[in-house]
């Protein structure tokens, strides 16, 4: 009988640690783009979307972008003044929290404040944003619309009935109010009218000079306040 092509022996001892590997390259990149680079910005963003950060990347094809995996960016960069890579990462290591990511590049800061300042495109909200204005529905026909869409609006709440082959908003209906919080279901039906309520945009935080070591806070007082009980902690513990 001849052998099956199921029947292969897979050794349990061979195990490839690639999530290990994989932080040690990003950590070696990190800190050769520290080498390499004059200058490193930590900036935040706003209603993230990959794709428009995808055209940021390809518009700075020159420098070097790292978002995500915060935690091993700190390692690379260096928690405190003990293990810091270069004099004063420490102080950009404090800012690596939430949705920030990092910029390598020999611009100057005014070219990068400059470019960011203007980069800002409208976009659906997604569940969770906030409502950035009432939006209220008339009774009546709903044009817009075709009839074979009258089950799923009816789906997200709206009192919809079919009238001769036209979707029909049977009452006044409310669809979100300015300041709530978005449910998936008013997030769909602001999608489906046409509404954007979000705004992707960056905002540069903070730069550090690769030829001097100096640390710069660019996003105001608030920030350094925060950042100088971090510190304080610090020489607590």
């Amino acid at each position: 009988m001849p052998k099956s092509k199921r029947d292969k022996k897979v050794s349990l001892t061979r195990t490839v640690k690639k999530g290990l590997e994989s932080k040690q390259k990003l950590i070696q990149e990190l800190r050769s783009c520290v080498d390499t680079y004059k200058r490193l910005f930590i900036f935040s963003v706003a209603h993230m979307r990959n794709s428009r950060l995808k055209d940021i990347r390809t518009a700075w094809k020159h420098s070097r972008f790292f978002f995500g995996k915060n935690k091993v960016m700190v390692v690379a960069l260096g928690k405190g003044e003990t293990d810091e890579y270069r004099d004063n990462l420490c102080k950009v290591s404090r800012q690596l929290r939430g949705e920030v990511g990092v910029l390598f590049t020999n611009k100057t800061t005014e070219d990068v404040q400059e470019y960011f300042s203007h980069f800002k495109e409208t976009d659906y909200a997604r569940s969770g944003n906030q409502a950035q204005m009432d939006v209220t529905l008339d009774a009546g026909p709903l044009q817009h619309f075709t009839h074979s869409m009258e089950p799923q609006l009816r789906q997200l709440g709206l009192p919809t009935a079919l009238k001769k082959g036209v979707v029909t908003l049977l009452q006044d209906y409310q669809v979100c109010r300015e300041g709530e919080t978005l449910t998936p279901e008013q997030a769909r039906l602001l999608k489906l009218l046409g509404i954007e309520m979000a705004e992707f945009k960056v905002q540069i935080k903070s730069v550090w000079n690769s030829e001097t070591g100096e640390f710069l806070n660019l996003s105001g007082k608030e920030e350094e306040a925060a950042m100088q009980e971090d510190e304080d902690e610090e020489d607590e513990e």
